[in-house]
């Protein structure tokens, strides 16, 4: 490996550039990784987070290795007769994920929305192994996106993986919060699985070579998360709204309930409340009847 770009100023421009869009490029993979570790248990869904995080770290380094291959992949392996459009070995990983993408997410949509409500067991939360199966799927998706952009910067294959490096060390800083959030708010979790929606029809369009600018995709996807937080705001005081879940976490085992403490009040009874305040006013009435007879008595003696 060549260092010879440590003393370059203008390499390490590059580099912060690099970590910049790999960051841009990450954040619909941390939501799409935050939105299926959801679906487990909330104790395994921090290992899940961060083992996604890190297949995709390993999915962008293997494929930085493997330069020629990802070449080769620009390639035209057939021709679709009716669009005209010859299809390489990019293009068909481009719309079989964009494809997976628009159905994973239409799904997700329509279980929040219209699916049923969970039960009160383990056996409804969906697998760790095909939480991170379908994780794993989408890594290459947008490993492959990001790695494209990698080389198309950057000469120097040692600060492509140096910026993967970083960029992947802050989102596991972030993934955390941006899972919670979007789990404390459901309104953002259907704006992000929208933006699923959006990132999925965008790679069918790229695979068919008709190239979309990211920018109007961002600027899109930004626009609606500002509205979204004046709405948030707005609905501040209101009770927020309820999604419909496939897992309730109100068992530790199926079909072993967790024990619930209960609370009971023993209300006094109702005679020692009134004895107690009806006795000394009692006893205070005998004393002015019986001074007041013995002070008239002395009077009429004096005189």
């Amino acid at each position: 490996m060549n260092w010879t770009w440590i003393a370059d100023p203008e390499t390490w421009i590059a580099l912060v550039t690099l970590v910049a869009l790999e960051l841009v490029l990450g954040v619909d993979n941390v939501i799409f990784i935050s939105i299926l570790s959801g679906k487990l248990p909330p104790k395994d869904q921090p290992r899940a987070r961060s083992t996604g995080i890190m297949l995709a770290v390993i999915t962008r380094i293997l494929l930085l290795l493997s330069l020629s291959w990802i070449i080769s992949l620009e390639e035209t392996l057939f021709t679709l007769p009716l669009l005209n459009v010859g299809i390489s070995g990019r293009d068909l990983v481009l719309l079989a994920g964009g494809l997976f993408l628009l159905w994973k997410s239409t799904r997700e949509i329509h279980d929040k929305l219209e699916g049923e409500q969970g039960h009160a067991s383990a056996k409804v939360a969906a697998s760790f192994a095909s939480v991170i199966i379908q994780i794993m799927l989408l890594d290459i998706v947008f490993s492959l996106d990001s790695v494209i952009t990698a080389v198309g910067m950057v000469d120097h294959i040692e600060i492509m993986i140096i910026a993967v490096v970083l960029a992947a060390g802050v989102m596991v800083f972030t993934a955390g919060p941006i899972a919670g959030f979007v789990e404390k708010h459901p309104t953002i979790k259907i704006l992000a699985l929208s933006f699923l929606l959006l990132i999925g029809f965008t790679l069918v369009v790229e695979g068919l070579h008709q190239h979309i600018p990211k920018g109007y995709i961002y600027f899109a996807m930004a626009f609606s998360v500002f509205v979204e937080i004046l709405n948030l705001r707005v609905r501040a005081k209101s009770a927020p709204v309820n999604l419909r879940e496939a897992y309730s976490a109100e068992t530790t085992h199926a079909g072993q309930l967790t024990p619930v403490p209960v609370t009971v009040e023993i209300a006094a009874p109702a005679a020692m409340a009134v004895s107690a305040p009806e006795a000394k006013p009692a006893r205070k009435s005998v004393r002015k009847t019986n001074v007041k007879p013995k002070t008239t008595i002395d009077k009429k003696k004096k005189k």
